[in-house]
């Protein structure tokens, strides 16, 4: 007589056996997306690992800004470097009270002290949005997408509306105020549910082309020298050219008027670029072969599909980094090198946000350049933020026959008042990540995936100092692949029809090159309504019958009723379709 042992069931089966059933199982309907609460945790694990590196290079670049620092943060030197301003004494030493080009490179020590407090600030507010983005995400939409600031927008926010170091025509406190008032009104319009509409009112080629047109932006601010690895450098003949020289041989730029009676006037303005023109030695630098390293490491683990490519890469390059007295140190021996060692040496530390909480002003409101900057926050944002969130909820098979998904009221409300509530913080808008692809692919269907997610964030709160030492060679390499992974977006544009073609390659080429993302859509916009005018007025004149007989590009006839003009189309796909 045969005895039949019943196989008990694993911890873990048990586990995910009680969550399922449970009231917790049954708000994130576990059973019925058929998932469980082990599955969840793991895709949530992998989406925050494609996407942490967020951390470091959102404050990376918005500390680029300037952010709340100004020359008030600035101190008196010795016109002689080797004299303190305290010892600053004697006949031929003067003390050289801060104008606006301590701001500039040679960066006062001031002004660069006040960066490093700012840049800590921005990472904890980094943190607090994608959290408080993920939590609205998971518990009410109950999808499994994460948020965080968006990469592109930060760069729009800092280089083109803000400017390095300030130097745009926007205050950073005005550009958080912008962005306020953008995630305002973006709530408005998710409450109402206009916010998919809005997207179809752009140009489809515009529409396609803008996210690469956005990684093409991040890829070349990854190469450059103030932001990057340092691959490219300053031209004076083709403005560009290959860089990648260590620091002794860099030098910066200022601007020369040349008077009708021979007199040269340096540095109108006060105003004076980075280190970004090589002198010599070109690819020699130390850190940037250090970063071809972490890119190397990066590409690989994305050609291998492995999760967390983006992190391994900056791991790597920041440990490296990390050693004293070598020729890559994040920690040079300089009184900014030792605050910053100092500063490490905790490691955990609950950083208080002091300058960018609150900091927002509404006292450039009435200028044009607020209203541009907001008016393109508002536009990038409907695109990128909906175009992801329907992407994401197709890839996890959510959405219906109309291209609805369930959940989709307040997965528009979680982004829009993520946007607001990071405003308040200091931060560029927040978005839904592209990312969170790995963790749908890793399983996940419900909002658990999103609230493991803000529990990573959650912990990333302890950890300020080692992230606040990752060093910009360590940003650069994830930049350039975040590119990458933009690019594919243009495999969907007819480049057979030239009106598609061309305002999408206009937006493609003027992102990067002018610096804007704003000029990219203005002239993909402008190109479009230029080469399709022709089209719309003969359209209308048609229309209202006052011109007959015409034909429009595809050569169908414009004359006529309009009930003749559907049937020469349905005859043609017809025809087409034999």
């Amino acid at each position: 007589m045969e005895v039949t042992t019943a196989v008990q069931p694993s911890p873990l089966k048990r586990l995910n056996t009680f969550i399922g059933k449970s009231r917790v199982g049954k708000h994130f309907k576990l059973i019925e997306r058929k998932s469980n609460f082990t599955t969840e945790l793991r895709a949530g694990t992998a989406t925050f690992l494609t996407m942490a590196y967020i951390l470091a290079v959102n404050a990376t670049i918005l500390s680029d800004s300037g952010a709340t620092c100004s020359v008030s943060d600035c101190v008196p030197l010795c016109s002689n470097p080797s004299f303190t301003a305290t010892n600053c004494t004697g006949p031929n030493l003067t003390l050289i009270q801060p104008d606006i080009s301590c701001k500039f490179s040679p960066v006062n020590p001031g002004y660069t002290a006040c960066l490093e407090r700012v840049r800590k600030d921005l990472i904890v507010a980094t943190v607090a949005s994608s959290l408080i983005g993920c939590v609205i995400m998971g518990l009410f939409a109950n999808l499994p997408l994460a948020l965080a600031p968006g990469m592109g927008t930060n760069a729009y926010f800092a280089y083109t509306v803000v400017g390095f170091h300030g130097s745009g025509n926007v205050s950073y406190e005005s550009a958080l105020a912008a962005v306020f008032i953008e995630g305002l009104i973006f709530l408005l319009i998710s409450a109402v549910g206009i916010r998919a509409q809005l997207a179809k009112l752009v140009p489809k080629p515009v529409r396609i082309s803008s996210s690469a047109g956005i990684g093409l932006f991040l890829a070349f601010i990854g190469l450059q020298n103030n932001q990057g690895i340092g691959l490219i450098g300053y031209s004076s003949s083709t403005l560009v050219t290959l860089g990648a020289c260590p620091e002794s041989s860099r030098a910066p730029l200022a601007p020369v008027t040349t008077f009708p009676n021979g007199t040269i006037l340096l540095v109108p303005g006060g105003s004076v670029s980075g280190d970004i023109m090589c002198v010599g030695n070109r690819m020699e630098s130390p850190t940037f072969w250090l970063s071809v390293a972490g890119f190397v490491i990066i590409a690989y683990c994305l050609v291998k599909n492995i999760k967390g490519a983006m992190i391994y890469g900056i791991v790597f390059v920041t440990a490296v980094s990390w050693f004293r007295n070598t020729p890559v140190t994040v920690f040079p021996d300089t009184a900014t090198g030792n605050s910053s060692y100092e500063y490490f040496k905790h490691i955990v530390d609950v950083h208080k946000i002091k300058a960018t909480a609150g900091a927002l002003s509404f006292s450039g409101i009435s200028s044009s350049s607020f209203w541009e900057a907001l008016i393109t926050f508002l536009y990038v944002d409907i695109l990128d933020t909906t175009g992801t969130l329907y992407s994401m909820a197709r890839f996890a098979g959510f959405t219906d026959e109309n291209g609805n998904f369930e959940g989709q009221y307040f997965a528009f409300m979680s982004d829009a008042t993520a946007i607001t509530i990071g405003s308040l913080l200091g931060t560029s808008p927040v978005t839904a990540y592209i990312e969170s692809s790995t963790g749908i692919r890793e399983g996940g269907r419900t909002g658990i995936t999103a609230l493991a997610v803000a529990g990573y964030f959650m912990l990333a709160f302890f950890f300020t100092p080692l992230l606040a030492s990752i060093p910009k060679w360590a940003v650069g390499p994830p930049l350039i692949l975040v590119g990458v992974l933009m690019m594919r977006s243009v495999a969907e544009i007819d480049w057979e029809d030239m009106k598609q073609a061309i305002p999408a390659f206009m937006t493609l080429i003027l992102m990067p090159l002018t610096y804007s993302i704003a000029y990219g859509l203005i002239g993909g916009i402008g190109t479009y309504m230029v080469l399709n005018l022709w089209d719309w007025v003969v359209g209308i004149f048609s229309k209202y019958g006052i011109i007959k007989g015409c034909k429009n590009s595809s050569g169908l006839s414009l004359g006529g009723s309009p009930v003749s003009n559907r049937n020469v189309v349905v005859e043609s796909r017809k025809t087409i379709e034999v």
